[in-house]
């Protein structure tokens, strides 16, 4: 399962974003620090391929991918420093695999906090940087004076010296020029600003119709390094109170299209690199997430760690196909499944069958 951690200053609107996405259960209130202990929810993942093919199989069971979200306290500027009380929060989010800044730009004055988009970035990367580079301190010249003695450990340490320069200049890694082979020595380290952003920018009732206009400063500061997305936090909030044809109905009312969930999953499945594929039959339909470029005992390896040991072939039709000939039986007597490799990549929308033997 994929985890997301959300941080935003005080009052940006990550309590609403976390009931907006996990359907409730956060406290959302209009004054700092109202979050005192880590919210963590878990969502479905929208995938109306799983639901058709269920129908298709008749499946007793159906299970869609999940995502969880980790809302913490919110951030002030000085938090490294012992001011607020956020900083103490973010061990909770070191081990998430993508971190989504919750950015205000909402003018409300019964709402203290800036309500600048691009000041609320410049807070947070500071701090998280700040975070980073403590963690570093902490360690690194115990990691050097080990690397004398163990040659193996010379290239963590060139990783590490690099961070430790780019966060020093106040750069969070994700916006700086290191290549992906010193970011990936550094991954061990859990570092803040080593992983993948989502930048949401969060807007007024009042303001939809200018969604993209006040997004665009927001996506030109960071200039292609993030995912950026603007949404209404409160009315998705609303919306997700509701489930079903009233929510759908809502939703439409609102002018919010899919949802707030649609939308963050297809940015974050994006900026992860991840895809979909597919199992069906009359047991069970299930969605499997797995990284872009994996090849067929990889993904098994996402269902156990036996079909990836034991993989002989994979069994592979696309889903549309699949729904178009009616089933997996007659699929295969047209001849329309296909017998797949060790070598082959998976694609999304997939669906599998893998034979294995251990």
């Amino acid at each position: 399962m994929e985890r997301f951690g959300f941080v935003g200053l005080p009052n940006a609107g990550k309590s609403s974003l976390y009931n907006a996405l996990a359907g409730g259960g956060a406290l959302a209130a209009p004054y700092a620090f109202a979050t005192t202990d880590p919210n963590v929810g878990v969502a479905k993942v929208p995938d109306p391929r799983v639901d058709r093919l269920a129908e298709m199989s008749a499946s007793k069971k159906v299970v869609h991918a999940s995502v969880q979200f980790v809302d913490i306290g919110g951030l002030v500027e000085g938090a490294s420093t012992g001011e607020g009380l956020g900083n103490r929060f973010l061990a909770h989010i070191r081990e998430v695999d993508a971190i989504v800044y919750l950015l205000r730009a909402f003018v409300d004055p019964d709402v203290p906090g800036p309500d600048d988009p691009l000041e609320c970035l410049r807070v947070l990367e500071i701090e998280l940087a700040l975070a980073d580079l403590e963690t570093l301190d902490a360690q690194l010249a115990k990691k050097r004076k080990a690397a004398r003695v163990d040659k193996s450990l010379q290239a963590e340490v060139e990783a590490l010296d690099a961070a430790h320069a780019v966060l020093a200049e106040g750069t969070p890694i994700y916006r700086s020029d290191l290549p992906d082979s010193l970011r990936q020595e550094l991954k061990g380290w859990f570092l803040l600003t080593n992983k993948p952003v989502i930048a949401l920018v969060n807007v007024g009732e009042d303001d939809l119709d200018r969604i993209d206009e006040i997004v665009a400063p927001v996506e030109a500061e960071l200039g292609g390094r993030a995912q950026v997305m603007g949404l209404c936090v409160q009315l998705e909030a609303e919306a997700a109170q509701f489930e079903g044809d009233e929510r759908v109905e809502m939703l439409e009312a609102l002018g919010l299209g899919d949802g707030a969930l649609e939308r963050f999953v297809n940015a974050a499945y994006e900026i992860l690199g991840l895809r979909t594929f597919l199992t069906t039959g009359e047991k069970e339909t299930r969605a499997w997430t797995f990284r872009a470029g994996s090849r067929a005992p990889e993904a098994a390896g996402r269902i156990h760690t036996d079909f990836q040991r034991g993989f002989i072939r994979a069994e592979v039709i696309g889903w549309e196909e699949l729904l178009d000939i009616g089933s997996w039986s007659k699929a295969k007597e047209a001849g329309k499944v296909r017998v797949e490799g060790k070598e082959y990549v998976m694609a999304d929308g997939d669906v599998v069958e893998f034979r294995f033997n251990v």
